[in-house]
């Protein structure tokens, strides 16, 4: 099989994520800003989009270089090799960004950079320099940054946090590879109990599930890759039926989510009902102040309320007072906070263990984390 240079992109702050999970998978990586490089067969490709967690996209480097003029632009795209990509009624729509360079006209590099590519296949599918485009998607991005352009072409196709189970969100949904990744970060083990105090939608107790599960994230979904005649038939069929075969459907899991209002509580039990762990997930309608436990050595993770709006700012601090009085009684409980208010811990009334920068979306959010004391379980004789 052809071995390709392969990126596999991620939001700010999460990329040593991606890059351990590639390492786990058995993959040499370099990481860097944004993504993460590594080496692949198609299956590789396949592979990786059904299992990362915290990955946005599995794209192909198709070629990079330097471009100081359109010129240059035009010519080191013609002499990359897209016909061993792109068959002749490939459908191939180019998006564009550029930053820091002297090629900034984003219109104009799509644009040339498309000419490029129809001039080198029309010529070797010998047309007239028209081309159907009427088959499968190839989704190209040119990015130039510095004057050093990055032509991908993108196998995943809708972002892999899309996982396929959330039929319904609330107002501010976290996606679900962001929600991966604070679950990843806690280190949470399976065999301790979880919480999400503030859980709205599920996405957190359910990427905790699939995790604890073994289950591929990207199993119930499909990606573009998957439709390209160049991909060996039956290769995803037979990486799907291997990740099948690894899921564990046996531990017993101590999972819950709670929210104080009883509509989310419903739609969190349509995402996980979708995703085939509803039973693995103990949901109920409670409020922060109310939540009480006599277990141990458990993990919470919560992505409260950020208060981004002047009006709803002191109701969302009095909820972090109220998660400081009642998690001060959980010492060997670790607690995980995601907030935008970096302000959080005079209202919580601790400082934090750790904080790390995470990026919801475009949005600078700090992850502070609250290190619990474990407690050993006594002895049952």
């Amino acid at each position: 099989m052809q071995e390709f240079r392969l990126i596999a992109t991620a939001a700010s702050g999460i990329e040593a994520l991606v890059g351990r999970e590639l390492r786990d998978l058995g993959y040499q990586v370099q990481t860097e800003n944004g993504r993460v490089r590594f080496n692949g067969t198609i299956k590789d490709i396949l592979r990786t989009n059904l299992w990362l967690r915290t990955a946005d996209r599995i794209k192909i480097i198709v070629g990079e270089f330097d471009a100081y003029t359109f010129d240059e632009l035009f010519e080191k795209t013609l002499a990359l090799p897209w016909d061993q990509l792109l068959p002749m009624d490939a459908e191939f729509p180019v998006e564009g960004k550029s930053r820091n360079s002297k090629l900034h006209s984003v219109p104009d590099v799509q644009s040339i950079v498309k000419k490029a590519i129809v001039n080198q296949l029309a010529d070797t599918y010998h047309r007239s320099g028209h081309l159907p485009e009427t088959g499968a998607l190839f989704p190209l991005e040119v990015a130039i940054n510095k004057d050093h352009v990055l032509l991908t072409l993108d196998t995943t196709g809708s972002s892999l946090f899309k996982r396929g189970y959330r039929v319904e969100k609330g107002g501010a949904p976290l996606k679900e590879n962001m929600a991966a990744a604070l679950v990843m970060l806690a280190k949470w083990y399976p065999d301790n109990p979880f919480v999400d105090p503030v859980c709205g939608s599920g996405t957190i107790p359910i990427e905790a599930a699939l995790l604890a599960r073994n289950i591929a994230p990207g199993f119930n979904r499909a990606f573009a890759c998957e439709k390209w005649d160049w991909v060996p038939a039956g290769l995803s069929q037979q990486l799907r039926d291997e990740a099948d075969s690894l899921a564990d459907y046996d531990t017993e899991l101590d999972i819950s989510g709670y929210d104080i209002d009883g509509k989310m509580i419903d739609i969190a039990k349509l995402n996980a009902r979708e995703a085939g762990l509803l039973h693995d997930i103990h949901f109920k309608q409670l409020a922060v102040k109310d939540f009480t436990t006599d277990k141990i050595n458990g993990v919470l993770i919560a992505n409260p309320p950020y208060g981004e709006r002047l009006s709803d700012r002191d109701s969302v601090r009095i909820l972090y007072r109220q998660m400081g009085q009642v998690y001060s009684k959980l010492p060997s409980w670790s607690k995980y906070i995601l907030t935008s208010d970096l302000e959080f811990e005079d209202f919580y009334g601790q400082k934090a263990t750790k904080r790390r920068k995470l990026y919801n979306g475009a949005l600078r959010t700090d992850y502070f984390q609250y290190w619990g004391k474990r407690i050993r379980p006594a002895r049952t004789e």
